[in-house]
């Protein structure tokens, strides 16, 4: 009776979504006051019930129940705990359960705590999120029903894919999904505004915080996803612009844009157009990566191999979605007032030539990512689109994009005096400037952009704290400091990228039991093969020694695993860190004379690539926090002046 009870809680769900649509449609066009404040409600209950399938979902995983037919293909009883937990969205149709389920909870958000709106852009706004939510509920309820039924019973599972049987799964997808729904959130108040010609400072100080919440869940998937390809795949790379990779990539970057323009509509009635649009083209984005991640059109190792069937409902769900709302863009943008104007050299103008960069590397990712797809679509010809591409093309705009970042928190809002600009930049130039000249007298085997890129993040790792000179420190609002943990953190990130580019050392071996491997610094020592056996797999796992330039003796081991369940074998790599980089080893095949592949890396400061991305998106969460705080702060003080009155 549980798949029953989640499956009659998903139609409640998807009832109340078509009444909340209908409330805003119906109430807004006839003047029903009373259409429109039982909206709220709606939209509330809507949340509860379609948390309440997700949760009933999450039990039938939790309890093994083998009569459900996604639990026999994504589970087994052996599984461990946190397997059978995660696995609830690892795979297709619960994941898209947990999409919908998000956007439900954050339009029972919206309905309980936004107060600030005028009442025809915030009834405007949770219809527009309901229309969002239908398509996604059709889709489970007539293509992808998680609470399907199997008979006959199996005695167990197929198991989750041993790829995704990782503490990665509990943390990456959900943490995507949070972002892509916080821009869908920014979407409906879009939508919201333009229908109501509402597009100012109040609605973007409403939609500010979603904006701010996503980007810091998408940067935090994106950190943690990297990292867990990193280790799982035992390929020794950080990022591979894997297909999927980039369908996460390109939502962050137009809500990073997104963030930098709603900021400025909030604080200064600037960059009204851009904002709208930004906000159409980053809901956009995460439409896209759902439709190459669920379509069946990718092989790659992150996507879900669902049916063409599926694919064709997505794919009219995105044309149903993006071409309406760039129609009704281009049907309302004549509407939009212009908003406060301001010089070319000032913060504005940085904030606009950060957007256009942005949104350049965007459409570069963008070709890259689609173009293969639809050469193979139309000619059946497979072709191959990799780093040289994304690094040429996009890697010298990023250095520029930077460059700018450093210099946009020291620019004067509306107008700037470029030689005292220059004057505030003398030091981080400088910065990076002998940065780059010693790394030249130092190095001889970093690439020109490599260069580039180090001594840019000296400049710009100065040039983050420029907004606290001169400041009483304990009066800075915390927004402040959360701009400056985040474009230090872009720093520390660039190091590490520069680092792990420039001076990784890489040594292949054929090894017996006894044989020593020296790299870098490293001296390491095969000790012996031995079998393993785990909660739900087998496995073979080397011992093996290894020192530091003559210090302490640490033992790693790398393993090969087999699960039976799945018949697949995955290498577990070990992962040895210090303060000045990470020692990285993997356990190849074995051959008829007993020797081993070992393959081992030495990767200098990588770690600050996700250290840097911890930072970025701790910046946010602190200027998140600051300007809720400084929200309520001023709500309260109204509500004071308006009793004392």
């Amino acid at each position: 009776m549980i798949a029953e009870a989640g499956l009659i809680a998903l139609w409640l769900a998807a009832g109340l979504a078509l009444l909340q649509l209908a409330l805003g449609g119906i109430g807004l066009k006839a003047g029903r006051t009373d259409l429109l404040q039982a909206i709220r409600p709606v939209a509330v209950a809507q949340g509860g019930l379609v948390t309440l399938s997700f949760l009933l979902l999450i039990w039938l995983f939790l309890r093994s129940d083998m009569s459900v037919a996604l639990v026999v293909k994504n589970s087994a009883s052996v599984k461990p705990f946190l397997y059978k937990f995660a696995g609830t969205w690892g795979n297709h149709e619960g994941s898209m359960l947990l999409w919908v389920t998000v956007m439900g909870l954050a339009g029972a958000m919206i309905a309980l705590f936004e107060r600030n709106l005028k009442t025809a852009t915030l009834v405007t706004t949770l219809a527009a999120q309901a229309f969002i939510s239908l398509g996604f509920y059709a889709f489970l309820l007539i293509s992808s029903n998680p609470f399907e039924r199997m008979f006959p019973v199996p005695a167990d599972g197929q198991g989750l894919n041993p790829l995704l049987q990782d503490p990665g799964l509990a943390f990456h997808p959900p943490t995507l999904y949070f972002g892509y729904v916080g821009l869908s959130v920014a979407f409906s108040f879009a939508v919201g505004a333009m229908i109501t010609r509402d597009v100012g400072p109040a609605f973007a100080r409403a939609m500010r915080p979603w904006v701010l919440g996503a980007w810091i869940f998408l940067t935090l998937g994106i950190t943690a996803g990297s990292y867990w390809a990193y280790y799982e795949l035992g390929w020794g790379g950080w990022w591979f612009w894997d297909p999927v990779e980039n369908a996460s990539l390109m939502p962050w970057l137009a809500a990073t844009a997104l963030l930098h323009s709603v900021t400025v509509l909030a604080t200064r009635d600037g960059l009204r157009a851009w904002t709208v649009m930004l906000a159409v083209v980053a809901f956009s984005m995460s439409m896209i990566g759902t439709f190459l991640v669920r379509s069946g059109i990718l092989t790659s190792v992150h996507a879900f191999a669902v049916d063409p069937e599926r694919g064709s409902f997505i794919l009219a769900l995105l044309a149903i979605y993006i071409g309406g709302a760039m129609a009704l863009f281009a049907l309302r943008i004549g509407t939009v007032k212009e908003g406060s104007k301001f010089e070319l050299v000032s913060r504005e103008g940085a904030l606009v030539a950060n957007n256009l960069l942005l949104s350049a590397i965007l459409g570069i990712v963008f070709i890259g990512t689609l173009y293969p797809l639809f050469v193979e679509a139309i000619t059946d010809e497979k072709l191959s689109v990799g780093p040289p591409y994304f690094n040429l093309a996009a890697g010298p705009i990023t250095l520029l994009l930077v460059a700018i970042m450093a210099a946009g928190p020291l620019l004067k809002w509306r107008r700037d005096n470029p030689k005292k600009l220059l004057n505030r930049l003398s030091i981080p130039i400088l910065v990076t400037a002998a940065a780059v000249f010693l790394l030249v007298l130092l190095t001889t085997s970093m690439s020109v952009m490599s260069l580039l890129a180090m001594g840019l993040a000296a400049g710009i790792a100065l040039a983050s704290f420029a907004p606290l000179w001169k400041r009483n420190l304990r009066r800075t609002p915390m927004h402040v400091y959360g701009m400056v943990i985040a474009h230090f953190g872009i720093a520390v990130a660039l190091v590490g990228m520069a680092s792990e580019s420039s001076f990784t050392e890489e040594k292949l071996v054929a090894a017996q039991p006894g044989t020593e491997i020296e790299i870098n610094r490293w001296n390491l020592k095969f000790e012996a093969i031995e079998p393993l056996a785990g909660p739900n797999w087998t496995a073979l796992e080397a011992r093996i020694s290894a020192r530091y330039d003559g210090g302490e003796t640490v033992e790693i081991t790398p393993q090969n695993r087999m699960f039976a369940s799945a018949q697949t074998q995955t290498s577990e790599a070990a992962l040895l860190t210090r303060w000045n980089g990470q020692l990285y080893v993997v356990l190849g095949e074995g051959d008829s004379e007993g020797r081993w592949q070992i393959r081992t890396w030495w990767k200098p400061f990588v770690t600050l690539i996700w250290y840097g991305g911890i930072l970025v998106a701790l910046g946010g969460l602190l200027a998140v926090v600051g300007r809720l705080r400084r929200s309520r702060r001023q709500r309260l003080q109204r509500e004071y002046a308006e009793v004392m009155v």
